[in-house]
């Protein structure tokens, strides 16, 4: 097995010049969404994943922002398509506005709900930001993601424990698994995507748990 947990050679990213060279015939497209309050790190976690540079002018506000990755699974070809919703998009105050959760969740295959670790009103929202995304979307596999890890260990060492804590309840609460994360020193983030992957496809992973505050906590 790799570090990640992938056998050498068995997942790899495609580059796009190789990837403009194939029959589109051959790709397996594959929709995945992203969700989760404003501030909290989305888009700097998928550029780090999809390999950008995060600058301004890449990524307009939008309601609904939309990025591809490619990568190469046991010889096929799997084209990721990830939408990440704003957060502005829905507030558990007001209902807010549904359709680009709408959107953004039919038909993918895995959701991906992102929270601050230093910011708990996010992680209190991820409740709500499940139960409108299950509207659309019942089969999807959910995720919860924790995000800015480098931040959160700056914390007190009780804080962090009571943060753990709640989250680990709140996975639970909607079946997800956990993983903290941390997009400026890529913690996290490609494993993420790679048991994502390891589900979908029935790949041979076996994901390390980890629920030592202080370390970026995996629970399922």
């Amino acid at each position: 097995m790799g570090g990640d947990g992938f056998a050498s050679g068995e997942m790899k990213s495609v580059s796009a010049v190789g990837d403009r060279n194939k029959d589109v015939s051959d790709l397996v497209a594959l929709k995945i969404s992203l969700l989760g309050d404003d501030h909290i790190g989305k888009t700097s976690f998928l550029a780090k994943y999809i390999g950008k540079e995060k600058k301004q002018e890449d990524f307009p506000a939008a309601e609904v922002k939309q990025m591809d990755k490619t990568l190469s699974v046991k010889g096929a070809r799997i084209s990721y398509s990830i939408w990440e919703v704003g957060g502005d998009a829905f507030t558990a105050d007001d209902g807010g506005s549904t359709a680009a959760i709408r959107v953004a969740c039919k038909d993918s295959v895995a959701m991906l709900f992102m929270f601050d670790l230093t910011s708990r009103c996010t992680l209190n929202s991820v409740i709500s930001w499940y139960q409108q995304a299950r509207k659309y979307n019942q089969t999807a596999i959910p995720v919860m993601v924790g995000s800015k890890f480098d931040d959160f260990i700056e914390l007190p060492i009780d804080l962090q424990w009571a943060i753990s804590s709640e989250a680990r309840a709140y996975a639970k609460a909607i079946n997800a698994t956990l993983f903290f994360s941390s997009a400026s020193y890529n913690i996290n983030v490609n494993k993420i995507f790679k048991f994502v992957t390891a589900k979908l496809f029935n790949l041979p992973w076996n994901l390390e748990r980890n629920l030592k505050v202080g370390e970026p906590i995996i629970d399922f």
